[in-house]
């Protein structure tokens, strides 16, 4: 029972989260649903796995994001062998910035 609660709860997150328009929306929302410590480990999480991602050694990760061997490690995990979200996301924004800075121009 406990899980089918769970996953109503995490689907009705995921619509909210769908439902943001723009970045000042999505900070409120998550200021809101979120603790300061829990916002500044996501953020570290994050960078985290972009910077694993560039093959960034785990030392120098652990250094800018304050974040454990242990916590790099299973983002390593997750950007590896997860589903995909990680790879997916690190890929879509690239990309993005790739086509957003192309189409700015380069100062």
């Amino acid at each position: 029972m406990m899980k089918a609660r769970n996953n109503k709860n995490n689907d009705a997150l995921i619509k909210a989260v769908l439902a943001l328009k723009n970045s000042s929306e999505a900070k409120k929302f998550l200021r809101d649903l979120l603790t300061a410590p829990e916002l500044k480990e996501f953020g570290s999480r994050w960078l985290a796995a972009k910077m694993l991602a560039q093959k960034v050694p785990y030392s120098l990760i652990q250094s800018k994001t304050g974040l454990s061997s242990t916590t790099v490690a299973r983002i390593s995990k997750w950007l590896n062998k997860g589903k995909g979200g990680y790879k997916l996301m690190i890929n879509r924004l690239s990309h993005h910035h790739t086509n957003s800075s192309s189409k700015k121009g380069l100062a």
